[in-house]
C-alpha cells in the first residue's frame, strides 16, 4: 500500500515534468516556450496544492476530486503525446488509471 502512495507522488512529479517538457518543446518563439514551459507546471502545482493535496486549503472530495485528477493527469498525458511521445503517454495513463483504482480500493 505504501508503494501505491509512492507511485502517486512519482506520477504527480511526472505530470509536472511532462507539462514543462511540452511547453519547452512547442514550435514557437523562445519567449513563448519559456513562458509556457514554466507556467503550465506551475499552474498545475497551484491547482493540485489548492484542491487535491492532502493538506489542501480548499479540499475537493468525491466525484469532483476524481474528475479534477482525471483532468490534470489527462492534460499531462496529452502534453506527452503532443510532445511526440505517444508510447510514454500511454504508459503514463495506464499507470495513473491503476494508481487511482488502487487508491480507491485501499481507501488511501
Amino acid at each position: 500500500m505504501v508503494i501505491n502512495l509512492a507511485l502517486r507522488f512519482i506520477l504527480e512529479i511526472c505530470a509536472l515534468v511532462s507539462l514543462g517538457y511540452w511547453g519547452f518543446h512547442l514550435d514557437m518563439g523562445y519567449i513563448f516556450k519559456i513562458l509556457i514551459g514554466i507556467s503550465s507546471p506551475l499552474l498545475m502545482a497551484i491547482i493540485w496544492g489548492t484542491f487535491v493535496s492532502p493538506k489542501a486549503p480548499i479540499p475537493v472530495r468525491g466525484i469532483k476530486r476524481v474528475l479534477l485528477e482525471i483532468i490534470i493527469f489527462g492534460f499531462a498525458t496529452l502534453a506527452l503525446c503532443s510532445a511526440g511521445h505517444p508510447f510514454l503517454a500511454m504508459f503514463f495513463a495506464v499507470l495513473v488509471v491503476f494508481n487511482m483504482l488502487f487508491l480507491r480500493i485501499w481507501e488511501q
